[in-house]
């Protein structure tokens, strides 16, 4: 059962957008997808409140009467979004069970350094061998000064870049309704789904 985290200790750089949307592209493929939020704010479980009951399932944790929280059973897929400020211990709990890290940050210099020390810190970690790491880049402009920033940043680092996802209302729009651009017309979201393709393509390695 692949488990993919979602991970950045800085907070705003889009986690619960590509948590979303990656539950979604796995749902749609017809797994069994359950999408779980390890931040407070509980963001996921207020999406998945809102997703319409006929499209393709994605499911949240089950809580029993101990109030033990686990993935539902027959789950094939796991996609976990993770807290600001995910060091120590908390890291270390996730990182046991992963076997894709993927972290997302925008092409700011507050992301950028940030975004540097949670790489180096992965990097460190124990099962860093085991846990395939990938960047996404989110909501970036091609052509800027801030995306030139980035693309410079991404060199300094080994962690391969996934993919770039530009600046768009799409996702905004989408996860109003608890929905993913895989629950909607492709031709709606065409330019969208085309960017996914090599962070589709990586995710198939878990």
């Amino acid at each position: 059962m692949p488990v993919i985290v979602v991970a950045n200790p800085k907070g705003g750089v889009g986690k619960s957008t590509l948590s979303t949307n990656i539950a979604g592209y796995f749902a749609s493929a017809g797994h069994a997808v359950m999408l779980g939020d390890v931040d407070r704010q509980q963001s996921t479980r207020t999406w998945l409140s809102m997703r319409p009951p006929h499209l393709a399932p994605i499911t949240g944790w089950d809580v029993n009467q101990d109030e033990v929280v686990r993935p539902p059973k027959g789950t094939t897929h796991v996609v976990l979004d993770t807290p600001a400020g995910l060091h120590g211990k908390r890291l270390d709990a996730v990182m046991k069970i992963a076997d894709q890290v993927i972290v997302p940050l925008q092409p700011s210099i507050f992301d950028i350094h940030a975004t540097h020390a949670f790489v180096r810190e992965l990097k460190a970690h124990k099962r860093n061998d085991k846990v395939q790491v990938g960047l996404v880049g989110m909501r970036t402009r091609e052509g800027t000064i801030s995306a030139d920033q980035l693309h410079k940043f991404l060199e300094t680092l080994d962690v391969p870049l996934v993919a770039f996802l530009r600046d768009t209302q799409n996702y905004v729009h989408l996860a109003a309704r608890g929905l993913t651009l895989w629950d909607v017309a492709p031709s709606r979201v065409q330019r969208d789904l085309e960017q996914w393709q090599p962070l589709t393509h990586w995710l198939g390695r878990a």
